[in-house]
Protein backbone atom coordinates (compact mmCIF):
# COMPACT_ATOMS: atom_id res chain seq x y z
CA UNK A 1 0.00 0.00 0.00
CA UNK A 2 1.37 3.41 -0.97
CA UNK A 3 0.61 6.55 0.97
CA UNK A 4 0.79 9.87 -0.80
CA UNK A 5 1.44 12.86 1.37
CA UNK A 6 -0.41 15.94 0.18
CA UNK A 7 1.85 18.95 0.32
CA UNK A 8 -0.07 22.07 1.09
CA UNK A 9 1.22 25.49 0.15
CA UNK A 10 2.86 27.69 2.76
CA UNK A 11 0.49 30.56 3.58
CA UNK A 12 2.24 33.94 3.78
CA UNK A 13 0.75 37.25 4.88
CA UNK A 14 2.52 40.33 3.53
CA UNK A 15 1.69 43.52 5.42
CA UNK A 16 3.07 46.31 3.26
CA UNK A 17 1.76 49.78 2.42
CA UNK A 18 4.06 50.34 -0.57
CA UNK A 19 2.51 48.87 -3.74
CA UNK A 20 5.90 48.75 -5.48
CA UNK A 21 7.53 46.84 -2.60
CA UNK A 22 4.52 44.53 -2.44
CA UNK A 23 4.77 43.85 -6.19
CA UNK A 24 8.48 43.02 -5.90
CA UNK A 25 7.81 40.69 -2.97
CA UNK A 26 4.95 38.97 -4.79
CA UNK A 27 7.18 38.55 -7.88
CA UNK A 28 10.00 37.06 -5.82
CA UNK A 29 7.71 34.59 -4.06
CA UNK A 30 6.02 33.63 -7.34
CA UNK A 31 9.41 32.30 -8.47
CA UNK A 32 9.88 30.37 -5.22
CA UNK A 33 10.74 26.69 -5.25
CA UNK A 34 8.39 26.12 -2.34
CA UNK A 35 4.68 26.12 -3.06
CA UNK A 36 3.15 29.18 -1.39
CA UNK A 37 0.14 31.46 -1.34
CA UNK A 38 0.99 35.07 -0.64
CA UNK A 39 -1.77 37.31 0.70
CA UNK A 40 -1.19 41.08 0.74
CA UNK A 41 -2.79 43.69 3.00
CA UNK A 42 -1.88 47.37 3.04
CA UNK A 43 -1.99 48.42 6.70
CA UNK A 44 -1.93 47.17 10.26
CA UNK A 45 -5.67 47.37 10.84
CA UNK A 46 -6.31 45.23 7.77
CA UNK A 47 -3.58 42.81 8.88
CA UNK A 48 -5.26 42.20 12.23
CA UNK A 49 -8.65 41.83 10.56
CA UNK A 50 -7.08 39.22 8.25
CA UNK A 51 -5.35 37.40 11.11
CA UNK A 52 -8.53 37.31 13.19
CA UNK A 53 -10.50 36.14 10.13
CA UNK A 54 -13.07 38.89 10.42
CA UNK A 55 -15.31 40.49 7.80
CA UNK A 56 -14.16 39.83 4.25
CA UNK A 57 -11.38 37.61 5.61
CA UNK A 58 -13.63 35.10 7.40
CA UNK A 59 -12.58 32.25 5.10
CA UNK A 60 -8.85 32.93 4.72
CA UNK A 61 -6.29 30.38 5.86
CA UNK A 62 -4.16 31.08 8.90
CA UNK A 63 -0.73 32.31 7.75
CA UNK A 64 2.32 30.17 8.40
CA UNK A 65 4.55 33.23 8.12
CA UNK A 66 4.06 37.01 8.30
CA UNK A 67 6.19 39.59 6.51
CA UNK A 68 5.54 42.88 8.31
CA UNK A 69 6.57 46.43 7.43
CA UNK A 70 7.05 48.77 10.40
CA UNK A 71 6.05 52.18 9.08
CA UNK A 72 2.46 52.01 7.90
CA UNK A 73 -0.70 54.09 8.16
CA UNK A 74 -3.54 53.43 10.62
CA UNK A 75 -1.60 50.99 12.83
CA UNK A 76 2.14 50.63 12.50
CA UNK A 77 4.08 47.38 12.46
CA UNK A 78 5.23 47.70 16.06
CA UNK A 79 1.62 47.83 17.25
CA UNK A 80 0.66 44.93 14.99
CA UNK A 81 3.60 42.84 16.21
CA UNK A 82 2.70 43.55 19.85
CA UNK A 83 -0.92 42.46 19.24
CA UNK A 84 0.13 39.31 17.37
CA UNK A 85 2.54 38.21 20.08
CA UNK A 86 0.00 38.96 22.85
CA UNK A 87 -2.68 36.82 21.18
CA UNK A 88 -2.60 33.14 22.19
CA UNK A 89 -4.03 32.13 18.78
CA UNK A 90 -1.45 34.09 16.75
CA UNK A 91 1.74 34.33 18.81
CA UNK A 92 3.36 31.20 17.33
CA UNK A 93 3.25 32.54 13.77
CA UNK A 94 6.78 33.67 12.86
CA UNK A 95 6.91 37.39 12.07
CA UNK A 96 9.68 38.74 9.87
CA UNK A 97 10.07 42.50 9.95
CA UNK A 98 10.87 43.69 6.42
CA UNK A 99 11.35 47.44 6.54
CA UNK A 100 13.41 50.36 5.28
CA UNK A 101 14.37 51.36 8.83
CA UNK A 102 17.85 50.49 10.00
CA UNK A 103 17.37 52.39 13.28
CA UNK A 104 18.76 50.56 16.30
CA UNK A 105 15.67 51.49 18.37
CA UNK A 106 13.43 49.73 15.78
CA UNK A 107 15.61 46.63 15.79
CA UNK A 108 15.64 46.49 19.61
CA UNK A 109 11.89 47.10 19.84
CA UNK A 110 11.21 44.32 17.32
CA UNK A 111 13.10 41.77 19.36
CA UNK A 112 11.63 43.07 22.64
CA UNK A 113 8.20 42.40 21.09
CA UNK A 114 9.32 38.85 20.14
CA UNK A 115 9.70 39.44 16.42
CA UNK A 116 11.46 36.48 14.84
CA UNK A 117 13.68 38.29 12.37
CA UNK A 118 14.57 41.85 11.32
CA UNK A 119 15.52 42.55 7.71
CA UNK A 120 16.26 45.99 6.28
CA UNK A 121 14.95 46.41 2.74
CA UNK A 122 17.66 47.25 0.23
CA UNK A 123 16.89 50.24 -2.00
CA UNK A 124 18.25 48.56 -5.12
CA UNK A 125 15.60 46.44 -6.87
CA UNK A 126 17.93 43.52 -7.63
CA UNK A 127 19.20 43.45 -4.05
CA UNK A 128 15.61 43.63 -2.77
CA UNK A 129 14.65 40.63 -4.91
CA UNK A 130 17.73 38.79 -3.66
CA UNK A 131 16.85 39.45 -0.01
CA UNK A 132 13.28 38.23 -0.52
CA UNK A 133 14.60 35.06 -2.18
CA UNK A 134 16.94 34.49 0.77
CA UNK A 135 13.98 34.89 3.15
CA UNK A 136 12.05 32.41 1.03
CA UNK A 137 14.91 29.91 0.96
CA UNK A 138 15.47 30.05 4.72
CA UNK A 139 11.95 30.41 6.10
CA UNK A 140 10.16 28.18 3.61
CA UNK A 141 12.76 25.54 2.76
CA UNK A 142 14.96 25.25 5.87
CA UNK A 143 12.91 26.26 8.92
CA UNK A 144 10.24 23.95 10.33
CA UNK A 145 7.15 26.16 10.71
CA UNK A 146 4.51 25.40 13.33
CA UNK A 147 1.24 24.01 12.08
CA UNK A 148 -2.11 25.41 13.13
Amino acid sequence: MTFIKTIRPIEILLVEDSPSDADLTVDAFSEARVLNNLHWVEDGVEALTFLRRQGQYSDVPRPDLILLDLNMPKKDGREVLAEIKADSQLKRIPVIILTTSAAERDILKTYELNGNCYVTKPIDVEQFMSVVKIIEAFWLAVVQLPSE
